[in-house]
């Protein structure tokens, strides 16, 4: 972008450099994060256009969306010509993308690998800053019957009763399990707490005839499988 398209309004650019243009002209994919943001927010402050605006903002974030669904609210608005509208208006647009997402990984119920549970899972814990634990139950085709919240915790790490989890899988008529929670700080490594707790998950579950399938960790868009490392 030039210095020039930098410190005029949008509506002066030539018509293929605005972004609502540009989308109809080429299409939405051919339109970067920032000049998405850009529409959503509909201009900028005396110094930056909106598409500046919305470059600053993504660059507080690491250029990561991931990241910037993480903000507040009050986060967005210590950005000059971010009020309170503009700033709800990037949150709901975020939520949204990551309820389509749930809303794709809902068509399919069938956990067939260990990528099924983690986009199934994600939703539920990608933008966290502390940990939960939470259960997924599955009947005996492996169909999703629901995931539960086992519980909560601090920024590292979370305590799950064993008894409290397998009493929502009687409950819910549960043939299989997976196990899940999320590490905020990213890092993948199942710590010597995760895999003991895997472990009494896994022999307690013979005793009630519900076989634990998996334990995934996630950790921002990836996670940590104990069935694809051999874990269980």
């Amino acid at each position: 972008m030039t210095e020039y398209n930098k410190k005029i309004p949008i509506r002066l650019w030539a018509e293929d450099d605005k972004p609502r243009e540009k989308l109809m002209l080429k299409g939405k994919s051919s339109l970067s994060d920032a000049e998405l943001i850009a529409i959503l927010i509909g201009s900028g402050n005396t110094e930056d256009s909106a598409v500046e605006l919305s470059r600053k903002i993504l660059n507080s974030s690491s250029d990561n969306l991931i990241e910037l669904s993480r903000q507040s609210v009050n986060d967005l608005m210590r950005f000059k010509g971010i009020g309170h509208a503009k700033a709800i208006s990037i949150v709901a647009a975020l939520e949204l993308g990551k309820r389509r997402r749930y809303a794709e990984v809902l068509e399919k119920p069938k956990i067939a690998s260990s990528r099924d549970a983690f986009e199934h899972f994600y939703p539920h814990l990608t933008d966290l800053h502390y940990e939960q634990f939470w259960v997924m139950l599955l009947d005996q085709a492996n169909n999703v019957i629901r995931v539960a919240n086992v519980s909560d915790g601090g920024v590292t790490g979370t305590v799950a009763d064993p008894k409290k989890i397998f009493k929502i899988a009687l409950e819910g008529n549960a043939c299989h399990l997976i196990l899940c929670h999320n590490h905020p700080s990213g890092q993948m490594k199942p710590s010597s707490a995760d895999i003991k707790l895997t472990r009494q998950m896994i022999e307690a579950g013979k005793t009630l005839d519900i076989k634990v399938h998996d334990h995934i960790i996630i950790g921002h868009e990836t996670y940590y499988s104990f069935a694809d490392e051999g874990l269980i």
